[in-house]
């Protein structure tokens, strides 16, 4: 059976505006939507697998400060405007007591929400989106992630750890949501090399690469740079023998990062393609659809480019092509052999940022198959 998968959602702050004036929303002319939620969540509840769960605090509901019947209207009337644009909420929890009281069902604790500690839900798959810190600790609590819905970082090393966004927009939310957290970490040790790297395919194109090899180093910072992806990439391998090791196992390493790290593959645009580079063109065209397969047309007249052989080339992207499970066919044409490389590279690059580029508003395989 599947796992149900949950968003706890905080209401006052993050589905409403919460009055600046009192903090407490009692009165229909205090009722103010935060921009963006009704598009969004429409969005999530239609297209994605959430249940969706509000959890709020709302401090001495029910006491002569904070009566039933100031309540009740406003908090109707929100779930009613919800209603009308498609979005219905599976459970809602509201907790009555005070601070001072400390209560285990006030978030961040858990009490009101023991039914979900049950084989039934995915909490580890599950988020807390809420606007203060008492969400990201009830994130902690549950075993679940939090979406810290705020323009302001979190400061506390303990809490930022459990939060994997943050930001005061229902779009950047809903694309979060719908692209999922594409990153992979791959470690492999062999008895010729130690491997550890990190990808994060919806990253800015940073890369942190140390390989030994100074010219591939560079090469694969082509990589980052050009697809958009960030990247770590440490490698210590036996070069007292020669290069081949160290190049062929990052590519196998870092081809399984990326097939790790598309997932279902959902929703991506799956080919891609490109590269003039001064005096040559390169042409890589990429298809990541499960079947590994590499056509290689480049020759190059120098047995070395810095402290890389040449003929290693074929072997990386081989390398890639089978852990990755997908297939290249890589072209290179031209008189400057740096030039060539670095072209195909670049291409191979700008093919990577094609193919993984995905449509939050499509949830389906780019296959007539049905799996890839």
């Amino acid at each position: 059976m599947k796992k149900k998968k949950v968003l706890f959602i905080d209401r006052d702050g993050t589905l409403v505006v919460e009055p600046p004036e009192d903090f407490q929303l009692d009165s229909l002319e205090k009722l103010e939507f935060i921009p963006g939620v009704f598009r969004n969540l429409y969005n999530i509840r239609n297209l994605l697998d959430f249940e969706l769960v509000i959890v709020t605090n709302q401090d001495g509901l029910g006491t002569d400060s904070f009566p039933e019947d100031t309540f009740h209207p406003a908090h109707d009337k929100m779930l009613k405007a919800f209603e009308n644009e498609g979005i219905t909420f599976d459970e809602i929890h509201i907790d009555r007591t005070l601070p001072e009281e400390n209560a285990p069902t006030r978030k961040p604790g858990t009490a009101l929400l023991q039914k979900y500690f049950s084989e039934e839900y995915d909490l580890p798959g599950s988020f807390v989106i809420g606007d203060r810190l008492t969400d990201v600790e009830l994130a902690k609590n549950l075993g679940a992630k939090a979406i810290f819905f705020s323009e302001k970082e979190i400061d506390d090393e303990v809490l930022k750890a459990h939060c994997v966004l943050t930001t005061d927009s229902w779009e950047k939310v809903f694309q979060f949501l719908a692209t999922g957290e594409r990153t992979a970490t791959i470690e492999r040790e062999t008895s010729e090399t130690e491997i550890s790297i990190t990808v994060d395919l919806d990253g800015s194109g940073k890369g942190n690469i140390s390989t030994g090899l100074g010219f591939f180093d560079h090469m694969l910072d082509q990589i980052a740079r050009h697809s958009g992806c960030d990247l770590t990439i440490h490698v210590n391998g036996d070069l007292e023998v020669d290069e081949h090791h160290t190049i062929e196992d990052t590519g196998i390493a870092l081809g399984n990062a990326f097939r790790q790290a598309l997932g279902d593959k959902r929703g991506i645009e799956r080919y891609g393609f490109y590269l003039p580079m001064d005096d040559c063109l390169a042409q890589v065209a990429l298809d990541f659809g499960g079947r590994p397969w590499l056509v290689w047309d480049a020759e190059f007249k120098r047995e070395m480019i810095g402290d890389v052989p040449t003929e290693m080339l074929f072997h990386f992207f081989k390398s890639f092509s089978d852990a990755a499970l997908c297939n290249l066919n890589i072209k290179a044409e031209g008189t400057n052999e740096h030039h060539k490389i670095e072209g195909i590279f670049k291409a191979f690059a700008k093919s990577i940022r094609m193919a993984i580029r995905k449509d939050p508003m499509k949830n389906s395989l780019p296959s007539t198959k049905g799996m890839l």
